[in-house]
């Protein structure tokens, strides 16, 4: 018999990074995340983690953490499972919804590995000057990060002169252009056809999410895979994607999806349907970039990109990751269960 929940405590967190981390959609100097920790009857504790990231999720710091209270009640008395049911019928935020979830499936026993093989992150290479940018990548290459994700903007001139230079000083990295939903449909013709002949693994979400019929074109002129981001949340989200052919690839995070649960649910899908996926995150606290790997690690047969280099950009190491962070290479502390 699982255990009641008996207490859950909601606390907000922040992390400094590094340096600002800069996209088309935000700038931000420091991680800040909504941190709720459950305790059960018999003693069991779980963690879940929520980052504030209105410009994807329409969810703040505050209203993360108002879902959070408007559910606290409810769950109280509640075993894992049914406590899993009860949030995601409920009509609080995606994030909020995530993170519960991971720490509802923690209890479940969902945290554990089938496959302890190192796995390899791509780091985010922040948008700014081309010159800045071309530091920064070369930095983060000759510091054995071979997968680069390349932030654009909305200034297509400058988007293409990046990936120009990029491509030519960095012969021999993976190159992941992400544009965040920046560009028009017109504008993202100009780039796929002044960068079409360069060695790129992907180009993600160049349009606005609910601009699927772009993002079929834009798939259907381009010589370089497109992935979806922005426009896939839902198993629902995803089905629509893949059926209407509007990108190569699909972009799960646990955040836009609403936890682990339904995480594994597109995953399966993926693993059905043989779409190629990349697991992201957004800048995350350590606990659910934990929840994130476990995912990574056990479906590394239809996840192709791991996008989860948070712990990488923290201006101080954390001691709370069930994972180690050698450059791009993670691999499981040895006091991971099996």
């Amino acid at each position: 018999m699982q255990e009641k929940i008996i207490s859950i405590d909601i606390s907000v967190e922040n992390i400094a990074l590094k340096r600002a981390f800069i996209t088309a959609l935000r700038r931000v100097d420091s991680v800040s995340f909504v941190r709720v920790r459950l305790v059960c009857s018999k003693g069991s504790e779980a963690i879940g983690e929520a980052p504030a990231t209105f410009a994807i999720t329409g969810e703040d710091i505050e209203s993360i953490v108002n879902s959070a209270e408007l559910l606290r009640e409810g769950l109280i008395g509640l075993r894992a499972k049914e406590a899993v049911d009860f949030v995601q019928s409920s009509s609080v935020g995606s994030s909020a919804k995530a993170m519960f979830d991971m720490a509802f499936m923690k209890l479940l026993g969902f945290f554990k590995l089938e496959n302890s093989e190192p796995i390899k992150t791509d780091i985010t290479i922040s948008l700014n000057s081309k010159e800045r940018m071309l530091l920064d990548a070369q930095d983060a290459y000759e510091s054995g990060m071979e997968i680069l994700k390349i932030k654009l903007g909305n200034d297509i001139s400058h988007a293409i002169d990046v990936t120009k230079l990029l491509s030519e000083n960095l012969q021999k990295a993976e190159l992941l252009i992400d544009a965040n939903q920046a560009w028009s449909r017109e504008e993202s013709f100009l780039y796929v056809n002044a960068i079409n002949s360069l060695k790129l693994a992907l180009i993600e979400q160049p349009v606005i999410a609910s601009d699927l019929e772009s993002l079929k074109m834009i798939k259907e002129q381009s010589s370089i895979s497109i992935l979806a981001d922005e426009a896939v949340f839902t198993l629902a989200d995803v089905k629509k994607v893949v059926s209407t052919k509007s990108a190569d690839m699909i972009n799960i995070k646990l955040m836009k999806c609403g936890g682990v649960s339904r995480a594994i649910e597109i995953l399966e899908y993926a693993r059905e349907h043989n779409v190629l996926c990349m697991l992201g995150s957004m800048l995350e606290g350590p606990h659910s970039i934990n929840a994130a790997l476990y995912l990574a690690f056990n479906y590394r047969d239809v996840i192709k990109y791991v996008d989860l280099d948070s712990p990488l950009l923290y201006k101080t190491p954390s001691d709370a990751l069930d994972f180690i962070y050698d450059g791009a290479i993670i691999s499981p502390r040895f006091s991971m269960p099996q």
